[in-house]
């Protein structure tokens, strides 16, 4: 596997309006997309820090993810995304080591990009995402 670098990290919000309103005030970033991707039940934006981006994700579906995320948890941290150069072979890598996979195969993800997710069970407790440039 070659990871690049940390591509995103994913924070889960209860108000996506209210939390871009602190990035851009308080933080003085700029969000520079918004976009919802139904399949995933999230509405999303995006900030840039450096070569790293911020995630902001709002559930559109009280049953969704993101939704049970923060009733069990609460807001802030999701999950750490970070780049790499080939997802499909780096998921083979994975299953070939025996590795807990929450998606075997890529799927498309916000920003046109492929993403898979690794289960936390196997990161230590941490939700890990995998992207790729491009679309499938």
């Amino acid at each position: 596997m070659n990871i690049t670098h940390i591509e995103h990290i994913g924070i889960a919000v209860k108000n996506l309006e209210e939390s871009i309103k602190f990035y851009e005030e308080i933080l003085a970033l700029k969000c520079y997309e918004i976009e919802e991707v139904k399949d995933q039940n999230v509405r999303t934006a995006f900030f840039l820090v450096g070569q790293t981006k911020v995630e902001l994700l709002e559930s559109t579906d009280s049953e969704g993810p993101i939704s049970k995320f923060i009733q069990k948890r609460g807001e802030g941290i999701h999950h750490i995304a970070y780049a790499v150069s080939d997802l499909t072979q780096s998921l083979d890598e994975l299953k070939q080591k025996g590795i807990q996979l929450i998606d075997s195969e890529p799927r498309p993800g916000a920003e046109r990009m492929n993403i898979a997710f690794i289960h936390p069970k196997a990161a230590g407790g941490v939700l890990t995402e995998l992207c790729e440039d491009g679309e499938i």
